[in-house]
């Protein structure tokens, strides 16, 4: 079936000339088309154009006015946890007290909490749970969303995360793609000999999770305290060869060596950053590798922000995601994060928007269909209230602004 969306205020994230991502002053673009209308046809983009221009349709075509409000591409969020097992706003008021992030982790609260929790609970329980946030950050605009598991930390555990994941992924409508986080932490029956849990991951998870073809990307939490560079490599080496592909925590507490790890194994991306040092700015140069900031760990956590405004004057094409997580950041609001950029990291509005679009897309490898408007992409999308300008996005951080919301072609109702 057809819709057309006429009366578009302006017509934001259009493909700018089938780019797979942003880099450097590229990701100051945002192109616009103003008085617009937009042609979807079953799931995918048609067409678009100026309302002076408005095509003609055939009778059954669904006219849907927009109102002068304005069109963007759904938010995409490469990096998540939404498939946990209850809150931990215990933890959040030991934060205010002044524990850090370690401390409550060596108290044995942090990931092995949400793992003991996550054991207990069944797999409907969790997937019910899991739904609830996942509707959650449809309403809020994200369309396109990577979802770890990493909350087992054994291989039965972490089996049962991948298939609320792929449940998720075969009912909810918006994108989803899987990642294998069974190096989130150690789990608590190999405390003290984490050579041995690191050699039951490889010798018993990753190859239970290939057979069952459960996650498209392997992750590892290579920073201080966790995994270290050789056994990220080993790992990564691991999933390999099941053909997941790296997209790996690294520098989030201390410069770690990970980013030396993700670009030697191709990893599609390296996520956190918020000690990330000019030597790994220079290392990503000419890579494939993409920098995802996830600012609202930052936030929440009160720690420092990834140097986004260096790896951009660099000529990076930076990524901005979530990290939705029970701990450490506990929302999934894709235009927070994009207030933030601005706010905290220094971005432009453009870049930001471009961040959280095209190239969030990119560190999912996904840009071929999803993060930007363009003819034959998916059609996702979601039209604005009137606002004044796209500036006014980042700018109105906790105001509203989502009319309705477009997946697949479809509307969603909320």
């Amino acid at each position: 079936m057809q819709r057309l969306i006429k009366n578009i205020a302006c017509l934001a994230g259009i493909d700018q000339d089938g780019k797979l991502r942003l880099q450097g002053s590229e990701m100051a673009t945002l192109r616009c088309l103003n008085d617009a209308w937009l042609l979807i046809d079953g799931e995918r983009i048609a067409d678009y154009g100026e309302m002076k221009a408005l095509p003609a349709v055939a009778d059954d075509c669904e006219m849907i006015d927009a109102q002068g409000g304005t069109v963007l591409p759904s938010w995409c969020d490469s990096h998540t946890h939404i498939v946990y097992a209850g809150s931990r706003e215990g933890e959040f008021v030991d934060k205010i007290r002044g524990l850090s992030y370690a401390e409550i982790a060596r108290r044995g609260g942090g990931i092995l909490n949400s793992a003991d929790r996550l054991h207990d609970m069944s797999e409907e329980e969790l997937y019910l749970q899991a739904m609830q946030r996942v509707n959650e950050i449809i309403a809020k605009g994200t369309g396109a969303v990577e979802i770890k598991s990493g909350y087992g930390l054994n291989t039965q555990d972490e089996i049962k995360m991948l298939h609320v994941i792929k449940r998720i992924a075969d009912n909810a409508p918006l994108k989803v793609v899987s990642t294998f986080l069974g190096a989130h932490a150690v789990g608590r029956a190999y405390t003290g000999r984490q050579g041995e849990y690191v050699d039951m991951l490889i010798n018993e998870t990753i190859p239970e999770v290939g057979k069952q073809q459960l996650a498209d990307f392997i992750d590892v939490f290579c920073d201080q305290g966790f995994f270290t560079p050789d056994e990220t490599s080993r790992l990564l080496e691991a999933g390999d060869k099941w053909g997941m592909r790296p997209k790996i925590h690294v520098q989030e507490l201390a410069p770690s060596g990970g980013v030396e790890v993700g670009v030697k194994h191709n990893a599609v991306s390296v996520d956190h950053l918020e000690s990330m040092t000019d030597d790994d700015i220079e290392m990503l140069k000419g890579t494939q590798t993409i920098p995802t900031a996830l600012p609202g760990t930052s936030f929440f956590l009160n720690m420092p922000f990834a140097p986004a405004r260096k790896m951009i004057e660099a000529g990076l094409p930076l990524a901005t995601a979530s990290d939705y997580n029970p701990g450490s950041t506990p929302s999934g609001d894709m235009k927070f994060v994009v207030s933030l950029a601005c706010i905290k990291m220094r971005l432009m509005p453009s870049e930001a928007i471009n961040a959280a679009t095209i190239n969030t897309a990119a560190a999912m490898n996904l840009s071929h269909d999803y993060g930007s408007i363009g003819k034959s992409k998916v059609a996702n999308f979601f039209i604005t209230t009137p606002i004044s300008s796209i500036e006014f996005i980042p700018y109105a951080y906790t105001t509203p602004i989502i009319s309705r919301v477009y997946l697949k072609g479809q509307e969603i109702k909320q």
